[in-house]
């Protein structure tokens, strides 16, 4: 695969996992044309490369062991293949600008989709969602 741009933290030390930290997607000047329109988008998905996961931490096993790597959100993947949905903040040039990205900064951007999905002239959004009981949510 071939990255389309990287993930530029205002502060390399900033942590990742704070969804109101702005990070800068900076898209190749050979990709930034597929750019025109995504101003009008509220969201955006992110799809990256987490190019820092060692091969030791690949597995298939969560590290709490009661659940299974694919029914977490946890880096530590076979792929390590990143999908995080972001508020679009702003667009200049071949930069955007989003609030959420959980990727660390100079990790490679390999796709990007507006969200919602649609079809046949119908916004898909999911309402009706459930998680499993061992995930502890704030609510």
């Amino acid at each position: 695969m071939t990255p389309i741009g990287f993930v530029k933290r205002l502060s390399s030390s900033d942590d990742e996992r704070d969804r109101n930290l702005l990070s800068k997607l900076v898209i190749d000047s050979d990709f930034a044309e597929g750019l025109d329109g995504i101003e009008e988008w509220s969201h955006i998905h992110v799809i990256f490369w987490m190019n820092r996961i060692s091969e030791r931490e690949k597995t298939l096993v969560h590290p709490k062991g009661n659940v299974g790597i694919f029914a977490t959100r946890a880096p530590i993947r076979p792929n390590p293949i990143g999908l995080t949905l972001v508020k679009l903040v702003k667009r200049e040039g071949n930069v955007l600008w989003v609030r959420g990205l959980d990727a660390l900064d100079n990790t490679p951007v390999l796709d990007i989709k507006p969200y919602p999905d649609w079809e046949k002239g119908q916004c898909i959004v999911i309402t009706d969602y459930k998680v499993p009981s061992w995930l502890e949510l704030n609510r």
